[in-house]
């Protein structure tokens, strides 16, 4: 999302979601027993982790990353789990940091957020995690609480539009420029608002001179 008014944070671009394949099956035991990593056999201690060799790293962690990307934090948690037990020093550190990083983000205390911005703020962030639904909520309780903040509508105007709403999108979009005439500008330059300010009516609506013009 490009720079708005009050300076707010422009939500970064989202990655592509590709389809994830399964991580690489674990190394079978000398008994013949399937080893998954950090389960704990019935009744007894922890299976010990299989050994990787630098290629399965590289992939586990390559995957890993894809989803923590996505904002697939559990499944990213559990392979970067896995990687950290490879023999390339410096991807499994990266790989523990990450893991961390993961459970923080699981652990975010979603219901504790109280002021405008610190909603606008986590929105944004499910923006990018293409968590529409959720985002919007928060905007919307932001919304509430300060009903002529442009960059809120901006931000819920990306938001449903991206979400396939684009009649929403679009009434979002004029009540931001309408609030403050220069978010015509921004979305006109957003990468974000490329593909669907291209789309009726939202085109009209960011490109008045093409009507005037025809």
């Amino acid at each position: 999302m490009a720079t708005i008014s009050r300076h707010k944070p422009a939500p970064m671009r989202k990655p592509a979601i590709r389809t994830v394949k399964a991580a690489p099956a674990a190394t079978p035991d000398r008994s013949g027993a399937q080893a998954a990593p950090g389960a704990a056999a019935r009744g007894g201690a922890a299976l010990p982790p299989p050994i990787l060799d630098s290629q399965t790293q590289s992939a586990i962690f390559e995957q890993a990353s894809r989803l923590f990307h996505s904002g697939g934090y559990a499944a990213a948690l559990n392979l970067f789990e896995q990687a950290a037990t490879g023999p390339m020093r410096e991807m499994a550190h990266s790989a523990r940091l990450h893991a961390r990083m993961c459970m923080r983000r699981l652990s975010r205390p979603d219901m504790s957020l109280r002021t405008p911005d610190e909603h606008y703020d986590y929105a944004v962030t499910l923006i990018n995690e293409r968590k529409f639904e959720q985002a919007e909520r928060h905007l919307l309780l932001a919304i509430a609480q300060t009903p002529k903040a442009d960059h809120l509508f901006y931000a819920l105007a990306l938001c449903r539009g991206l979400a396939g709403d684009i009649q929403s999108a679009y009434g979002n979009l004029r009540r931001a420029i309408e609030l403050h005439p220069r978010n015509r500008a921004a979305a006109r330059n957003d990468p974000d608002f490329a593909e669907i300010g291209q789309l009726s009516p939202l085109a009209d609506l960011l490109y008045p001179e093409r009507a005037t013009n025809s």
